[in-house]
């Protein structure tokens, strides 16, 4: 079992930045991939970025692509989204998911088996 806990989101104005941090419980974090996905109001939740357990493999939306980083500290138990040039349409809550034992870095949501509660990111025009 796997417990996430999002932070970090907030309120910002376009073309600024905020970093999201997703921290797991457990002692096994680097056999997890990780991803982080978002949902806005009356849409479907969409992947955003993707990484496998020792962070080889890396997979980001083309909404995301040039303008997100996602990285991970297995030391720490940490999976990371820096977020640069925020737009409008990145309002959204964020969800950091994790995969079972052994996953990779895939761009699904059927992939993941352990979600956290998720943070609100609002960007201002």
């Amino acid at each position: 079992q796997v417990r996430l806990v999002e932070s970090g989101g907030g309120l910002v104005q376009t073309g600024n930045s905020l970093r999201l941090s997703c921290t797991a419980s457990g002692r096994t974090f680097s056999r997890y991939g990780m991803a982080w996905f978002r949902q806005s109001p009356g849409k479907e939740r969409e992947f955003v970025a993707a990484i496998s357990g020792l962070g080889v493999s890396i997979t980001y939306a083309d909404s995301a692509k040039g303008r997100f980083t996602i990285s991970r500290d297995n030391a720490k138990n940490t999976l990371y989204l820096q977020m640069n040039s925020l737009k409008p349409e990145d309002t959204a809550v964020y969800y950091c998911a994790a995969t079972p034992p052994g996953g990779g870095a895939g761009m699904t949501r059927h992939y993941y088996e352990y979600w956290g509660q998720g943070t609100q990111v609002t960007v201002s025009s």
